[in-house]
């Protein structure tokens, strides 16, 4: 996980035009250190403005897993390949088969193939990257005198991670904290290393939220793409629940539940509701205001079009989706919703096409026209207040404390059923599997159901509508369902020659 000299050479670019001429004396710009970038960002802590931003391009732009490939472009393509190894996402088609082998769950057993590469290459750069800030601003345990520095420090902080918390739900078939899993970079100086346990990985991640919060705690965002402290903690509370720290995930996600100002999408902005409806679509940072943890509103400087989420799941996108390799919902999923359920309203049959369950009225460019969206604005949604909403129902039903539980889910499902009265019949494991349930169907294409199902140590059975193993069932822990480490890795790191169990 080496810097890359050019990236150097960019730095030592913008040190040049920034810094003063004594300053340029004393270090020459031939070749840029971390140590020199820690001095001059000691002196002018805007200069990570740039790195930071280039962590959050990196998060969304096509080719951050290290290849060409169509089926790389940053998170939202890992939310579309671990929503299809939850067993949620169907692959309808296999006509230009960039999804089909996670449909046929022959990518992640191969370590040999570029699938395993890319989401190991894609958060380790977001560690890399990272690392460049935290360390150029003096490391986690410093506190930089001005706001800038503290807030650039908290940002890189929460990114780092971000990038650690997928990296062990990807690369680990189920939480045991004794198990080696992942090598811990804490800095760029550090050569490559031995996997430390998923314990220790854990508490990395945890001590950079901690230390990210505290940084990030008089920060006021001006977009939505930029990590705040409701950020921080949300990852916080998703590496508790993923570690079974029950009263710690819910004392954390309440802190985005009940202390963020922010609401659930209405059911109005959740389904289409024809006549040109220009609310819904989960295409608009702007449209779901206040309900957005973190997403990126993406514009035609963007540069993005065919290689995207919206290429490969909307269908009035110029791309896959249209095209014929629809991704849609598991029948047997939707079959276990309620009648009065609006969101079985986002999903429906394609006339013409001999598949269904397109998600036509809930992820659809808003001028709805096939084909229309080339250059692709339609923005990306990483974190949703309602993902915290159901992560501390979940924390709270694991506590046994089901009337908190029933509570707290009811601000999501009051605004997605007409009668949520049945949820006071529930208790106990019947309230989890229910919790688990609405977080499947409420996060459909989103990646959460892919945590949830490790979470809940669940087993998933693929419903009919599936090309492979239609009606087979496999459990989260099982080995097709996570990645190996990649042959890359293991040819490159002396100390890493086996995979994780």
């Amino acid at each position: 996980m080496k810097l890359n000299n050019l990236f150097y050479f960019f730095l030592a670019s913008v040190l040049f035009i920034s810094c003063e001429e004594e300053f340029l004396t004393e270090y020459p710009t031939s070749f840029i250190t971390p140590d020199q970038i820690a001095a001059a960002s000691a002196v002018n802590p805007d200069l990570q403005g740039g790195t930071v931003a280039g962590i959050y391009e990196n998060i969304y732009k096509s080719g951050t897993g290290g290849t060409s490939n169509h089926d790389d472009f940053g998170q939202r393509g890992w939310d579309i390949a671990t929503d299809m190894l939850s067993g949620d996402m169907v692959l309808g088609a296999k006509i230009y088969g960039w999804y089909s082998g996670y449909s046929e769950l022959t990518f992640t057993v191969d370590y040999t193939s570029t699938r395993n590469y890319m989401p190991w290459r894609y958060y380790f750069r977001i560690v890399n990257l990272s690392n460049i800030v935290i360390e150029g601003l003096g490391g986690r345990d410093n506190v930089p005198d001005s706001d800038t520095g503290k807030h650039f420090l908290g940002q890189a902080l929460t990114t780092r991670a971000y990038a650690y918390f997928y990296l062990t739900q990807l690369y680990q078939d189920g939480y045991d904290p004794s198990e080696p899993i992942l090598p811990l970079y804490p800095d760029t100086k550090t050569p490559n290393v031995a996997k430390s346990t998923a314990a220790e990985v854990f508490a990395f991640i945890e001590a950079d939220c901690q230390a990210a919060k505290s940084l990030l705690s008089n920060y006021t965002r001006s977009s939505v793409s930029s990590a705040d402290k409701y950020v921080a903690s949300t990852v916080l509370a998703y590496a508790y629940g993923a570690q079974g720290k029950w009263a710690e995930a819910a004392a954390e996600s309440a802190i985005v539940v009940l202390d963020s100002g922010y609401r659930v999408v209405n059911r109005d902005e959740a389904v289409y509701s024809g006549g040109g409806d220009p609310v819904g679509g989960f295409n608009s940072v702007y449209n779901y205001s206040n309900s957005i943890l973190w997403g990126t509103d993406l514009t035609t400087d963007s540069n993005m079009g065919l290689v995207s989420f919206w290429g490969k799941v909307d269908y009035y996108s110029y791309s896959y989706a249209a095209a014929g390799d629809g991704k849609i919902m598991d029948r047997g999923l939707y079959a276990q919703m309620r009648s009065d359920d609006v969101r079985a309203g986002q999903f429906l049959n394609l006339p013409g096409h001999p598949v269904d369950m397109y998600p036509l009225y809930k992820f659809y460019h808003e001028d709805r026209v096939f084909f229309g969206q080339r250059t692709v604005t339609a923005d990306y949604f990483y974190f949703r207040y309602a993902d915290m909403v159901l992560m501390h129902a979940e924390a709270q039903a694991n506590l046994g404390n089901d009337a908190a539980a029933i509570s707290t889910l009811e601000i999501l499902l009051s605004e997605r059923l007409d009668d949520t009265s049945y949820l006071a019949a529930l208790s106990g494991q019947d309230l989890i599997d229910e919790i688990y349930l609405q977080t499947r169907l409420e996060s459909w294409g989103e990646g959460k159901s892919y945590l949830a199902m490790k979470r809940n140590k669940a087993t998933i059975t693929r419903g009919p509508n599936w090309i492979d193993f239609a009606g087979d069932s496999f459990s989260y822990d099982d080995d097709k369902l996570s990645f190996e480490i990649p042959e890359a890795e293991i040819r490159d790191n002396p100390f890493i020659n086996d995979q994780n169990e």
